[in-house]
């Protein structure tokens, strides 16, 4: 782990040069996280594209200089990459003072460590990237005997085996992006991914812990739902035992989970050729904010007839919320509007929002109808046109 002071040295370097001669730091407070993210980018494989540049300071805050400067510095930092050595990336970027000499041992050192985080004897806290769990609860954590996840290689791998995938406890939202066979499949998926959390939190954050978290409004659990993931759950002594993810939660914060189990792998079909799948969410900002509603839905379609629907919202429940009844109706009805009006008064029933510092209960009702309706018009647009659909959701 590498710090701002960890980057010192004699003179500024480039990414700290073109901040200041972009003018990209007022008061200074978030300047380090600015200077460490672009430095990360310089290591990266991406260094020298101008998007990549940009995104990787995705995540940091700054509330002085509106951070077009930022981005102007940004821009340059990657103009400055652009002829780097991908064989030897640590040798030109020492030698071109975008990092400090010792970086060229690292790797050395790194090695003369134990290559695994080491578990407790008798654990009684699992995390896996501990991203909502070392912020809320430090101390916790921090008194705890720890069963530590994230670098188990059998819990962070992901494969294929015909139209399934199975995927690790501790595999991140990064790491589904990166699965070619997921996003050829998926093509929009890095799309409604970039709207969950920030780059470091997809970087770190695993799929089991937003599960385990069990967050009414969790992304990932509302995707999963409506891709009918399945979920094996295994124990100290060997024991395991399968469960649909629909059938997981329970209620608020409490799951069909043991004290002592966790989750091992999390199973689900690639939608096939007749199948359409979309994800939408609702926060007050595009980005880097938690959902007011998230709505994920998956449907098979042959010759204009729904003949399969999985349905899932949050926001709207005690628990992400699979909705059953609503998915159940739609199957083996014609893909028509009145399918839909009628499909959306059952799912109004089928729900259960409170009030509260993201919306009031008829708000987030209002925003349930209008993303059932946006996944059909996003899904079939040519069969659902704004023509037909915006006179509906304007009444």
């Amino acid at each position: 782990m590498v710090t701002i002071e960890g980057l010192n040295i004699d003179d500024l370097t480039p990414v700290q040069q073109e901040i200041v001669n972009s003018a990209g730091t007022q008061c200074g407070f978030c300047t380090p996280g600015f200077i460490v993210s672009l430095t990360g980018y310089s290591l990266g494989k991406q260094a020298g594209l101008k998007p990549a540049a940009i995104a990787s300071v995705a995540g940091n805050i700054c509330r002085c200089t509106g951070y077009k400067s930022i981005e102007k510095a940004a821009l340059k930092v990657a103009d400055l990459l652009k002829d780097k050595d991908s064989d030897h990336d640590i040798e030109w970027l020492s030698e071109h003072h975008f990092v400090p000499d010792y970086f060229k041992t690292i790797q050395e050192r790194l090695s003369a460590i134990s290559p695994r985080a080491t578990t407790a004897a008798q654990p009684d806290l699992t995390i896996g990237g501990g991203t909502d769990l070392m912020v809320q609860q430090p101390h916790t954590v921090k008194v705890s005997a720890l069963n530590l996840t994230f670098d188990k290689p059998d819990l962070n791998t992901i494969t294929q085996s015909g139209n399934k995938i199975i995927l690790g406890a501790s595999v991140t939202v990064n790491d589904l992006l990166n699965f070619k066979p997921l996003t050829t499949a998926l093509p929009k998926l890095e799309t409604w991914f970039k709207l969950v959390s920030s780059e470091q939190i997809r970087n770190t954050a695993t799929l089991a812990g937003n599960f385990v978290n069990a967050s009414p409004i969790g992304d990932m659990s509302i995707f999963f739902l409506a891709m009918g993931a399945e979920l094996t759950l295994s124990s100290p002594v060997g024991e395991k035992r399968n469960i649909l993810l629909k059938d997981f939660f329970l209620d608020y914060k409490k799951l069909d989970l043991a004290k002592d189990e966790i989750i091992e792998t999390i199973e689900f079909e690639l939608p096939g050729q007749q199948s359409h799948v979309n994800f939408e969410k609702v926060s007050k900002r595009l980005h880097l904010d938690i959902a007011s509603v998230n709505a994920a839905i998956k449907v098979s379609v042959s010759d204009n007839i729904i003949t399969h629907a999985s349905m899932a919202a949050g926001g709207i429940a005690p628990v992400p919320k699979f909705l059953s009844e609503t998915s159940a109706w739609l199957s083996g009805k014609p893909l028509t509007l009145q399918t839909l009006l009628e499909a959306e008064k059952i799912m109004q029933q089928e729900v259960s929002p409170i009030s509260d510092v993201r919306g009031s209960v008829t708000y987030k009702r209002l925003l349930l109808r209008q993303l059932f309706f946006a996944h059909f018009t996003e899904m079939f647009p040519k069969v659902l046109t704004p023509n037909v659909v915006l006179p509906v959701l304007k009444a």
